[in-house]
């Protein structure tokens, strides 16, 4: 295996950080509605744990990509 190969394939072995942070979204938002419908009246108390999990999950999938687009073009 030559070099340009390993860097495709530990960039491609990289993403799947992205593939877990998309989960990790659905999963947030969907335990959110889940939450909300059962008690509404507290829902607005929880926004804010909602949008700083959403933040934390999304960079660590712009992290995996960053690693990615490193391995392609640095290295």
């Amino acid at each position: 295996m030559d070099a340009e190969a390993a860097k495709f394939i530990g960039a491609g072995l990289a993403c799947l950080g992205m593939l877990g942070a998309a989960v990790g979204v659905g999963n947030i938002f969907g335990s959110f509605l889940e939450g909300a419908m059962r008690n509404p009246s507290a829902a607005q108390g929880q926004f804010g744990n909602l949008i700083f999990g959403f933040a934390v999950t999304e960079a660590l999938g712009i992290f995996s990509l960053l690693i990615a687009l490193l391995l392609l073009f640095v290295v």
